[in-house]
This record gives C-alpha cells, sequence and structure tokens, in this order.
C-alpha cells in the first residue's frame, strides 16, 4: 500500500483508554480514501472541482 493519509499516534491519541491493533491505521485508511474518492466523485456531480466539506 502506498504512503497511509493517516497518522497512527494521533489514532492512538483519540483511542484513549483503548488499545490500537496495528491493522487499525490500514483500516481507516482505506475507509478515507473512499471518503476522499466519493467527496471528489459528488463535488464533479455539481460541476465543481473543489471539494467541500458539504461533499463529505
Amino acid at each position: 500500500m502506498s504512503d497511509l493519509l493517516v497518522v497512527k499516534a494521533k489514532i492512538k491519541e483519540a483511542a484513549k483508554g483503548c488499545n490500537v491493533s496495528g491493522d487499525l491505521a490500514e483500516a481507516l485508511d482505506a475507509k478515507l480514501r473512499q471518503l476522499v474518492a466519493d467527496a471528489c466523485s459528488r463535488a464533479e456531480a455539481n460541476g465543481r472541482k473543489t471539494v467541500m466539506g458539504k461533499d463529505l
């Protein structure tokens, strides 16, 4: 897999009080990549090249 879009240390910070397995960052990265791709598609469908928060 290419470089992760998420920071493992930040995931651990966000998961206060919970253990974080080694595969969580990869799974979260896959979800994030899909969210971004879907947001890009929505922006394009609305005639925009700029992806905005409302596209999520």
